[in-house]
């Protein structure tokens, strides 16, 4: 089927104009084919589409099993072409001005059991190398604490006091904020701190807790997540499923599963809007369901 010629001017000008690249000009005249075969069976033109048609199409896009998020896109376009046609004056009205975008869903994040969590601690508290004891003390940090990977490896040296119980975080904004420390995650900083003179390369000293060779001085964000994913190897976990952030992820989620409070939580993780910390409770609702339906005596199917 092909596209009527004033798709073809829209196509044109949007590569005169926004100078789009090819594998985007394909995406819109995707796009626009499929609105268009969508509408030649009720013998509606495309240039002359109503409102009424655009909410159909998209309820078609869902019923096909579409995402939000490319139901999102196809309307962006669809915007875009009708706003050409008003402002080339090929029609009065805009027939999307009053349709809003697909509402995106948050994805859930992936969470560690706890027992996965013990499994990567105990495998890498068998490490005897400088390089073993750096990445204990990194792993039991990160569940500590639930910093953001950032924040870790980029740790000032004067962040951890022996004498003290937390460390000065330096967050998002130069913000700074005061996270407490357990007593494991104590002990493997001051065990690090014992090697930690075989990552300064030579040098007297750095101002980075984690120091290395990179460029910015200190162990890399990449660096980190490589070894993260050799050590759920070893300790016989699904790699894609452990990164960092996941670990970050299993620090809110566990505390919450164990009766601490959303605002808490909020605070030690640095979010500055509560509503970014309230994601986890959709992933606690959804295992008290699971709880709920396997020990209930009537909650089974």
């Amino acid at each position: 089927m092909s596209l009527p010629l004033v798709v073809e001017l829209f196509l044109e000008m949007i590569v005169v104009e926004r100078g789009v690249s090819s594998h985007t000009l394909e995406a819109y005249r995707r796009d626009l084919l499929k609105f268009h075969a969508f509408l030649h069976p009720q013998s509606i033109e495309l240039e002359n589409a109503g409102e009424q048609h655009i909410r159909a199409y998209l309820q078609t896009l869902y019923d096909e099993g579409l995402t939000a998020r490319s139901a999102a896109r196809h309307l962006s376009t669809l915007r875009q072409f009708y706003g050409f046609l008003v402002l080339d004056e090929k029609r009065k009205d805009d027939p999307c001005s009053k349709i809003t975008m697909p509402k995106q869903l948050k994805k859930l994040p992936v969470v560690l059991e706890e027992k996965d969590v013990l499994a990567l601690l105990e495998e890498a508290a068998h490490g005897q190398s400088a390089e073993d004891i750096r990445l204990y003390a990194l792993l039991e940090v990160l569940y500590a604490t639930g910093l953001r990977v950032s924040e870790l490896v980029s740790l000032r040296d004067s962040a951890f006091q022996r004498e003290e119980d937390w460390l000065l975080i330096r967050g998002k904004g130069e913000k700074e904020r005061f996270v407490p420390l357990n007593g494991p995650s104590k002990e493997a900083l001051s065990k690090y701190l014992k090697v930690r003179g075989v990552f300064l390369d030579g040098k007297k000293a750095s101002p980075w807790f984690f120091p290395s060779r990179s460029e910015e001085g200190h162990l890399t964000r990449q660096r980190f997540g490589q070894l993260l994913k050799e050590l759920a190897l070893k300790s016989g976990l699904d790699p894609k499923m452990v990164s960092p952030h996941v670990l970050r992820h299993a620090f809110a989620t566990h505390l919450l599963s164990h009766g601490a409070d959303l605002m808490s939580v909020q605070k030690l993780l640095g979010h500055s809007d509560i509503s970014t910390t309230q994601i986890y409770t959709h992933i606690l609702k959804g295992r008290l369901e699971d709880v709920l339906k396997k020990a209930h005596p009537l909650g089974r199917d």
